[in-house]
């Protein structure tokens, strides 16, 4: 779904109250805050089921009536984030705007995310009445506050926004949309350095429609995404302003919906965030918001906002909020569309994939032997010249050192490491030390042996491994414990499961691109198992068989055209239809091939980010994906890290783990974003 392409539909959660009567307002108002207390429950239902008009009409009543400010009132009855909201809603938009900006540049520091929120998303008409809102109300410019409270390119940036002179819609030239492409690669990517100036005129001056052709095309010329060249080539708020208008250029609705959900998500809330874009949305997208928050988050703005929050402070977002979306249990047929775009722009991307730890230059395994062997001799042990060595080095170069360290000291280095470190420290380094498929092999003999499966680190690592490293697996797993990896997955799994991990494991996906028809055929049968096709034509059975042969050997680029087929089939994203009609293992495992298929990044991400989470560490899921993903992807991984979950991973890792073990994942990182 396009930013505005519902600009014709009112999407607003709030509507005119029927039958209103300012003067009847007015008089409950004044009745819930007389006397001892206040009747905030009043208060709150009222405000809530009138619209910003209604409410300013409400306001001058109650000043003809009573000769007191309502506004005034209401802020001597209320107090707290219920207070702030309440006061937020009684406002005219503009002029609650010019209060949040007022407010981020006031005292010492900037509120930087609240000014790149208001300026990244108001339109050409909304800015002229927030600037004009802004001088009644303070009697000052906006324009010369914010240039006296900022800086740099972030600077002249947010004053190209505030102009409100963003072309219109319909200004879109063909020629100049690949004109304005071919500046952009020029003033990033071709150049040494970055021509920031050309950023700021195309993405603050172009029309949202040319902008989207232009990041359409410039994807296809570039093979990556806009939002990757401004991330390497941009830094600090300006590279963040640019993104958010990036963002709200593609969808404003999709922008606040991560906005809302990253104020409500892990310890605490952010009040002023949620208050901000709950109020100010209330009347334009927040149906729209609601139905991307659902699909991108799969759960409801209301859910969330529920389990949140608390007292009449949540009763009052709950009204804003208008509705449930999970209490219908339906998808919604615009979000399809949001789910389509991306699995296109999946489809399309070529991203350079790129490791944290690469092979050291001036190399000499002699020396990095002797070392190791001089820091683990006599009492104690050199924690920090080993974890320097063995993360700073690539696998070729550690078992060259393995290799040295024999020759010299007719000793073994792992048996050496094992008797000198230990726990968290010691699976990390030898891990390290492991070749890696090697140390898969022994993840997935860990997972399977004693009592209970660890069924999470098999889908983890079978449904992410390439052909090649699932040979190299196969083969290891054989000569490490003189048995087939077949076998043992046949002998520790059961059921469609077993067959889903056997199919995987025998490294036979197909390695082309695309067949159109075929797509369009294994969407018919993706659709007929999940049970939403009008037409099923099989029995269940061969459905099943097919549909797994689908997810588990057709090639990615083929796969990524299958999910977007299903879509235009269904209306639904296969992700969330997989996770609503199946369960257990056989669900978990499909859905890690389909986040796999569709950004293999982001799905480390996430598995990190779950490592982390919550009471406890689960060092076992940390220690597996830094080690394999450390020469592969992780730099990527730490990339969708922080867009995702507004960290960096180093913050997290720092936050969460200790010690030497913390030192060591901290230097595989490679580096704080």
């Amino acid at each position: 779904m396009t930013g505005e392409s519902q600009s014709a539909m009112y999407r607003g959660s709030v509507h005119d109250f029927p039958d209103f009567d300012p003067n009847q307002d007015a008089e409950a108002l004044y009745t819930a805050m007389k006397g001892f207390g206040s009747d905030k429950e009043s208060i709150l239902e009222l405000i809530t089921s009138r619209s910003n008009k209604q409410r300013q009409e409400i306001c001058q009543s109650y000043k003809s009536l009573y000769g007191k400010d309502l506004i005034a009132d209401l802020k001597y009855e209320l107090t707290g984030k219920f207070e702030r909201l309440i006061v937020n809603l009684m406002r005219p938009l503009a002029y609650c705007d010019a209060k949040e900006i007022k407010d981020s540049i006031s005292g010492i520091g900037t509120d930087e995310k609240c000014l790149i929120e208001i300026l990244a998303s108001r339109t050409n008409e909304q800015m002229h009445q927030l600037v004009a809102a802004y001088k009644d109300a303070y009697e000052r410019d906006l324009e010369s506050d914010i240039i006296g409270d900022t800086s740099g390119h972030f600077q002249k940036m947010l004053v190209v926004l505030l102009q409100g002179t963003r072309e219109n819609d319909d200004v879109v030239s063909e020629d100049l949309v690949q004109q304005d492409v071919q500046d952009l690669y020029e003033a990033g990517e071709l150049k040494w350095g970055t021509d920031e100036a050309q950023f700021i005129y195309i993405l603050g001056n172009r029309s949202k429609q040319h902008l989207r052709l232009v990041f359409d095309e410039y994807l296809k010329t570039t093979g990556k995404p806009i939002e990757a060249s401004i991330r390497g080539e941009l830094s600090g708020d300006f590279e963040k302003l640019m993104l958010a208008v990036v963002k709200c250029i593609r969808s404003t609705p999709e922008y606040f919906a991560e906005r809302l959900f990253k104020a409500m998500k892990g310890l605490g809330t952010r009040d002023n965030t949620l208050i901000r874009i709950m109020v100010s949305r209330s009347e334009l997208d927040m149906l729209d918001i609601r139905e991307i928050f659902r699909t991108k988050y799969e759960k409801s703005l209301y859910s969330m906002i529920k389990n949140d929050t608390s007292g009449e402070y949540k009763k009052a977002l709950l009204k804003l909020c208008g509705g449930d979306d999970d209490a219908a249990g339906q998808f919604f047929p615009e979000a399809a569309q949001v789910a389509y775009q991306m699995w296109e722009l999946s489809a399309v991307a070529r991203v350079e994939l790129r490791g944290t730890v690469c092979a050291a230059n001036d190399f000499n395994p002699d020396a990095d032997a002797k070392a190791l062997r001089k820091a683990m001799k006599g009492i104690g042990t050199d924690e920090a010249t080993i974890i320097d060595i063995i993360t700073h080095r690539s696998n070729a170069q550690r078992q060259q050192i393995q290799q040295t360290f024999k020759s010299h000291f007719g000793r073994d280095l792992m048996a050496d490491l094992k008797s000198e470190i230990s726990g968290d420290l010691a699976r990390f380094i030898l891990g390290l030390m492991m070749p890696p498929a090697h140390y898969d092999a022994k993840q997935l003999k860990k997972a399977m042996e004693g009592a209970g499966t660890d069924e999470k680190a098999l889908i983890e690592i079978l449904a992410t491994r390439t052909n090649a490293e699932i040979q190299a697996i196969n083969e290891a797993y054989k000569e490490d414990y003189h048995k087939s990896l077949e076998d043992a997955l046949s002998s520790d799994t059961s059921g469609h499961f077993r067959r889903i991990l056997i199919s995987l494991a025998t490294g036979n996906r197909e390695e082309g691109g695309e067949n159109r028809d075929q797509a369009r055929e294994d969407a018919q049968v993706a659709a007929e198992i999940l049970e939403i096709a009008d037409t099923p034509s099989g029995d269940k059975t061969s459905l099943e068989t097919r549909f797994m042969t689908v997810l588990c050997t057709r090639s990615y680029p083929h796969l990524r055209r299958v999910f977007q087929e299903f879509i235009k089939m269904t209306n639904y994203d296969i992700e969330h239809v997989i996770k609503k009609e199946m369960s257990g293992d056989v669900k978990d495992a499909f859905v890690a091939i389909v986040q796999s298929v569709k950004n293999k990044p982001l799905f480390f991400a996430d598995k990190l980010y779950k490592s982390m989470k919550g009471a406890g560490t689960d060092e076992k899921t940390l220690t597996r994906v830094m080690v394999s993903r450390s020469e592969i992807d992780l730099f990527n991984i730490r990339r969708e890290f922080i867009e995702k979950y507004d960290k960096s991973l180093h913050q997290a890792i720092e936050g969460d783990t200790s010690g030497d073990f913390l030192k060591a994942l901290l230097a595989l990182c490679g580096g704080e974003d």
